[in-house]
C-alpha cells in the first residue's frame, strides 16, 4: 500500500510508492553519448570567447589563466538599474523588478561537471558562492538571494558549459516566507530547530543516509518530494550560508562532489538542479532556520495531479533510493 508522508521542511504532502513503486534501475535513461570537448569554439563561456560575455564582474586566475569568472547574466530576469518601488492598490500589488542576476562560470573546461571536477576547483566555486552571496546581500534593494545550478536541458539550461547562477530578489518569495512561518511554529512548540531535529532523526534511522563527512550529512529525506531528491545538511546549526567556515566549505565540497558522483555514475549522468536554501546573513544566529543544499535529479516528470493538488508523487521509496545510491562505488 502507498504511504502519504508529510515533508515538514518543504511543507508538502508526498505520496510514496511502496510495493508497486519503480526500481531504481528504471530511472537510468542512457543518453546518446556525445563526447564533449574541453573547448568549444561556439561556447561563450569557454576561454578566448570572453567577448561574448563582456560584463565581467570579477575572476579568479592563476599563472595559466582564469579559473572562475563571474559575469552578469545576459538574459537577466531582473534589472540591475533603478530603485525598488512597491505599489498596493486594492488587489493590485507589486514591486519593481530590480535586482541582481549573475552567472558563475565554474571552470574554463567545457566538459566538466561538479562530479568530475577536482576537489580544489569545486572548493573555489563554493567559496565564490559565499563571496557573491554576501556581496549581493549588501545591495539595499535585495531582500533574498538564491544560489542555484541547472545542469541539462530538462533542468532548465541552454548551454552545456558548467555554470551556476546567483539571483538577488527585491522580495522574499512566498514559498520561503511560508516555510519560515512553519519553522517558527515548530520552534515555539518544541523549543527545537526543525532541521536539527530532522538531521538527528535521519542519523538515528540511518537507512536514508548517503554520506556523512566531518561537517556535513547527505541523505534522501523521509518524505522526499521526488525520486532521488537529496538534502545536504551542515551538522553545525547556522541560519545562513554566509556563516560557513573555510574548513566546512572544503568538507561541503567533498560531500557534494561525492554525492553528485553517485548520481552521475548510478543514474548515468542525469540532468539535475541544486539550490542553496539560506537566510540573510543578518539572520545567521536564527534559532529556527538551518541552511542546507537541495539536489533534485530530473529523472521523473510532474503530472497534472501534482499541479492540481499541490502534493507530490515519489515513485520510488526514499529508503530504496538511498540504498541504491549508497551502494554506488566512486573514486576519490
Amino acid at each position: 500500500m502507498p504511504e502519504i508522508r508529510l515533508n515538514l521542511i518543504a511543507r508538502k504532502w508526498v505520496i510514496i510508492a511502496k510495493e508497486k513503486g519503480k526500481k531504481p534501475e528504471e530511472f537510468v535513461k542512457p543518453k546518446v553519448k556525445k563526447r564533449q570537448p574541453e573547448f568549444l569554439q561556439t561556447c561563450p563561456f569557454c576561454p578566448s570567447n570572453e567577448s561574448a560575455s563582456p560584463d565581467e564582474i570579477s575572476r579568479i586566475s592563476d599563472e595559466k589563466g582564469w579559473k572562475i569568472r563571474i559575469v552578469r547574466n545576459k538574459f537577466s530576469k531582473l534589472s540591475e538599474e533603478g530603485e525598488k518601488r512597491r505599489w498596493d492598490s486594492g488587489l493590485k500589488k507589486g514591486v519593481s523588478g530590480v535586482g541582481i542576476h549573475e552567472v558563475i562560470i565554474e571552470t574554463p573546461l567545457h566538459n566538466l561537471t561538479p562530479a568530475t571536477m577536482s576537489v580544489d576547483q569545486l572548493n573555489e566555486v563554493i567559496q565564490t558562492y559565499r563571496e557573491r552571496f554576501i556581496e549581493i546581500y549588501g545591495d539595499q534593494r535585495v531582500e533574498h538571494v538564491i544560489i542555484f545550478k541547472n545542469s541539462g536541458t530538462s533542468a532548465g539550461t541552454s548551454l552545456e558549459h558548467p555554470v551556476s547562477q546567483v539571483i538577488g530578489l527585491p522580495i522574499t518569495p512566498l514559498q520561503m516566507r511560508n516555510r519560515i512561518e512553519g519553522y517558527i511554529k515548530f520552534s515555539d512548540e518544541t523549543g527545537e530547530c526543525l532541521m536539527c531535529k530532522t538531521l538527528e532523526d535521519e542519523l538515528r534511522d540511518g537507512i536514508r543516509i548517503l554520506l556523512e563527512t566531518e561537517y556535513f550529512v547527505s541523505f534522501v529525506p523521509y518524505a522526499a518530494l521526488s525520486a532521488f531528491h537529496i538534502w545536504i545538511f551542515p551538522k553545525r546549526h547556522s541560519g545562513s550560508f554566509a556563516d560557513i567556515r573555510s574548513e566546512e566549505g572544503r568538507d561541503l565540497t567533498i560531500n557534494l562532489r561525492a554525492t553528485l558522483s553517485k548520481i552521475y555514475y548510478g543514474l548515468d549522468n542525469p540532468d539535475f538542479n541544486y539550490v542553496i536554501r539560506s537566510e540573510n546573513p543578518v539572520n545567521t544566529n536564527s534559532k529556527f532556520f538551518h541552511w542546507y543544499l537541495s539536489i533534485v535529479p530530473r529523472v521523473d516528470t510532474a503530472t497534472g495531479f501534482e499541479l492540481g493538488s499541490g502534493m507530490h508523487i515519489n515513485p520510488v521509496a526514499p529508503e530504496i533510493s538511498a540504498e541504491f545510491l549508497r551502494n554506488i562505488m566512486i573514486s576519490s
